[in-house]
């Protein structure tokens, strides 16, 4: 196969100019492979001359583009912490080009840590090796427990130094999206009242993220819809981003996951998890926890998360009034009416996701007691989020002394588990099916925290990747035990553990 990608696009620069600006990769000085993601390359198309090649290296270094690609920064804006920022922007990521799946599925090529645009502001525009390696792992774990999430092609090494709080070695990491428009992108043109480019961007999502809209409304789609059509694509592109990111918010509820930074410029249009700079998983439960070091207050704290995500849509909904009726009162009348819902629907993929975790096929707000129960639980016994629901399998039947894992809070979870074991009777499956659904949505391995951190600490203090690609075999499948991965599967020892991640840039 050539070095010519033949299913690329470029269709994100058929947008204003408002929405982007031209900008090329910096050069960095020794590109060394760091991992490369050959499945993904193949489902993706891409020409097997870039599969851990010196073609490869200088297209994911950034160093040597290969002409299918057109670089460009994106620009957006976003509520960082709550606070409006008009400009914010890819400070240190570029837009190389679309790539096309078999299914003829689009997905941005996008490298991220190569080097200033723009939009950087003070940035350096690079990112350290741990904030990649942290990504490549969590990112694609997240695509294997069928979590929407951008994706990771390839890690390279820079072979130079990012200046941090003290020197750390440089990456790029390639990151492969549905797209990058964000909710910040729409805040942009709103912001400038520019209401062409508002509709150019929300079109664009549209087409690309939800074609059933299409026939929604004027084929004249720069002129607002009027009042009462009932074919308001606007509106419903409003509904249906809402829908997808309740879903994903339920998804990360399920998993123990904390985003750590939920602002509208890492809120993506498409529903997919995107920046995961100082995200972690939980062992312990509890319902506030945090770990991001820029998130002193708890804004995005886990048990907030539901919450954050009903705020943002609502910054989304505003982001889109100009485009839903001409006339503002009657605009905020129909994107109110959507946003007063989500909690409603936020709370049901919640209950169907947890719901599902403890082997529940059709859970319903009779069965949030239930739910709540198990949560205090594990929260007052400090019982290991992930493997608290992993070890219910073994209680499915059980009637004498619980799991070990258990035994800090041993009495309310014997209470707990006699009304479980009630409301399992109702479900249309025997004891050994309801096992093995528990087994097949409980994973037993996650990128625990303390894991990524040795990952790091051994990459940075000789370059030793073996961790790192033991932890990615133990996560490609997370959910079959398997013999010598024991440690995988453990919680962080107390004086492993940790509380607190950072940012990469």
């Amino acid at each position: 196969m050539s070095q010519s990608a033949t299913h690329y696009s470029h269709s994100y620069l058929n947008l204003p100019r408002l929405c982007y600006q031209p900008s090329a990769p910096s050069h960095v000085s020794n590109p060394q492979w760091v991992a490369f993601n050959q499945t993904l390359a193949s489902e993706l198309q891409l020409p097997e001359s870039y599969w851990l090649t010196d073609a490869g290296l200088g297209l994911f270094s950034g160093n040597q583009l290969p002409d299918w690609c057109e670089s460009v920064a994106q620009a957006y804006a976003g509520h960082q912490f709550g606070h409006f920022n008009p400009q914010l922007g890819d400070g240190r990521a570029h837009l190389l080009a679309e790539l096309h799946d078999q299914q003829g599925q689009v997905y941005d090529l996008q490298l991220k840590g190569s080097g200033r645009t723009p939009y950087s502001r003070s940035g350096d525009g690079r990112s350290p090796l741990g904030p990649v390696l942290r990504e490549y792992l969590v990112s694609e774990f997240m695509h294997r427990m069928q979590v929407p999430t951008t994706r990771a092609l390839a890690a390279v090494a820079t072979g130079e130094s990012v200046s941090r709080e003290s020197p750390e070695p440089g990456a790029i990491l390639t990151r492969v999206a549905s797209s990058h428009l964000r909710v910040g992108s729409l805040q942009y043109a709103m912001v400038r009242g520019d209401f062409d480019t508002l509709a150019a961007l929300a079109d664009f999502a549209i087409e690309r993220h939800y074609p059933e809209l299409d026939s929604y409304g004027d084929e004249d789609s720069s002129q607002c819809i009027t009042k009462g059509d009932t074919g308001n694509r606007y509106l419903a592109l409003l509904e249906a981003v809402a829908e997808r990111q309740a879903k994903l918010i339920s998804q990360w509820m399920g998993l123990g996951f904390i985003h750590g930074v939920m602002n509208t410029d890492n809120t993506s249009v498409s529903g997919e998890t995107i920046d995961y700079g100082p995200c972690a998983f939980m062992e312990a439960y509890q319902a506030d926890k945090k770990f991001s070091f820029i998130d002193q207050q708890g804004r995005y704290a886990y048990n907030q998360q539901p919450s954050i995500l009903h705020w943002n849509m609502a910054r989304l909904a505003e982001a889109l009034l100009p485009l839903i009726d001409n006339d503002k009162r009657q605009a905020v009348t129909l994107a109110t009416a959507t946003i007063e819902r989500l909690p409603q629907l936020i709370e049901a993929y919640w209950l169907s996701e947890l719901g599902r975790k403890l082997g529940l096929h059709q859970a319903g707000r009779e069965d949030k007691p239930l739910i709540e129960q198990f949560l205090a639980v594990l929260e007052q016994g400090a019982i290991d989020f992930t493997l608290g629901f992993r070890m219910l399998t073994g209680e499915v039947s059980n009637h004498s002394h619980p799991h070990d894992i258990y035994q800090t809070n041993a009495q309310a979870f014997l209470e707990w588990r006699q009304a479980w074991q009630q409301r399992l009777q109702l479900e249309p499956v025997t004891l050994s099916q309801l096992s093995a659904q528990l087994n097949s949505v409980n994973p037993l391995y996650i990128p625990r925290n303390h894991l990524i951190q040795a990952v790091i600490d051994s990459a940075y203090s000789d370059g030793d990747l073996r961790p790192f690609i033991a932890l990615q075999q133990a996560l490609s499948d997370p959910f079959t035990q398997r013999d010598g991965l024991e440690a995988f599967a453990t919680p962080a020892a107390a004086d492993a553990q940790v509380t607190t991640t950072f940012c990469g840039t």
